[in-house]
């Protein structure tokens, strides 16, 4: 089998709007190969810049793009195409956009495999730990208090056992964060999960400041409280409290993923399939948490393409806890997959059918394709 195209497919919703959530555009990864069978996978980041990361032609042999590393390879050769895409990008690449671009590639390489041999890709991955896992429904933030409680107390009648609220006006007041936080948890009760994501927005003195009040309120754990870059920050904030605290999502390899383990002491490790290098980096990251006895919980904040592969991630580890599940009101979202997957008792199945185990509805894409 020999790859035969790889391309970069714009998607984008006609009206966005500037908060933070990545279910407005996509760029989605399609492989195909001379035997039929074709991969998906998708990208967080800005479609345009990883869309040319995947076009760009060969400049005087050092910067190559992704279709033409790939073109004539074997899909099955997946560690090999790894580590080729990432030494002949390295010198315009190894982190950001380029890895973001190759988390899409390797995920649609695996969906490949999959449909080959006529296996999930968990099984592939290498395990069955489970065959459905708990979601936690995850939207930004709420302006106010009443606001709060209306969308926790709609999402526990859905059937959530879990909960998490993020950015919207979370990072600049630490009281008012914490009236918010208090909100949803007496909505929530002891029986649910409420996560907080600052994104991160805080200072380490307001991070240390809100991890006490939210540790006495029984939030489940904070999320990026701090910038990404704050590795001495939050190895003091870990220090300082009992209460959880997450972070990943923002970065990219296995490198970063070492310090965030072992020198930050973070509690709760959010790799991005769709960021941090594919599944075959996000095992290894796993792994990684795994032997330093933390949780692995993928960051999702995209379609369905990425929750597939976030199920086949946790099926295939010992060490998750949850599945993230937007429930934002996307068309892209909600139609992408001909199948789209559901939530039941609060939790969703693992896939079973072969590759990744979903469909793309074609309509969908072309509806939101910018290649009309």
């Amino acid at each position: 089998m020999k790859i035969t195209n790889v391309e970069g497919i714009i998607l984008r919703l006609p009206v966005r709007q500037a908060v933070a959530d990545g279910t407005q555009d996509d760029l989605l990864i399609r492989i195909e190969t001379d035997e039929g069978i074709t991969g998906y996978g998708e990208v967080d980041t800005s479609p345009e810049v990883g869309k040319a990361v995947v076009d760009a032609e060969m400049s005087h042999g050092t910067c190559y793009g992704l279709r033409e590393i790939l073109v004539g390879k074997d899909p099955f050769d997946i560690e090999q195409i790894w580590q080729l895409m990432y030494r002949k990008t390295n010198y315009y690449g190894r982190l950001g956009v380029v890895m973001h671009a190759m988390s899409g590639v390797d995920m649609a390489l695996w969906d490949i495999l999959g449909k080959a041999v006529g296996k999930p890709v968990h099984k592939l991955l290498g395990g069955s730990y489970c065959s459905d896992v708990r979601a936690y429904a995850s939207m930004l933030m709420p302006e106010s208090v009443p606001e709060v409680r209306e969308v926790v107390r709609h999402y526990i009648e859905e059937g959530f056992t879990a909960v998490k609220l993020g950015y919207g006006p979370l990072g600049t007041d630490v009281r008012r964060d914490v009236e918010l936080a208090a909100a949803a948890k007496e909505v929530a009760g002891r029986d649910v999960e409420v996560m907080i994501d600052i994104g991160h927005g805080y200072t380490l003195k307001m991070a240390m400041q809100a991890a006490r009040e939210f540790a006495d309120m029984g939030i489940y754990w904070m999320e990026e409280p701090l910038p990404p870059e704050d590795m001495e920050g939050y190895q003091r904030l870990c220090g300082s409290t009992s209460l959880r605290i997450a972070a990943g999502e923002q970065d990219a390899g296995c490198w970063t993923f070492r310090r965030l383990i072992w020198e930050a002491c973070l509690d709760v490790i959010q790799p991005d399939i769709s960021r941090v290098g594919g599944l075959t980096e996000a095992k290894r990251i796993a792994y990684m948490a795994h032997e330093a006895n933390r949780l692995c919980v993928p960051h999702a904040f995209r379609t369905g393409v990425l929750v597939a592969a976030c199920l086949h991630l946790i099926a295939a580890i010992p060490n998750s806890a949850f599945l993230e599940f937007s429930v934002t009101d996307s068309a892209l979202r909600r139609e992408l997959l001909t199948t789209p997957f559901q939530v039941v008792k609060g939790r969703v199945a693992v896939p079973t059918k072969p590759g990744l185990g979903i469909e793309i509805n074609p309509e969908t894409v072309k509806t939101y394709s910018l290649r009309k």
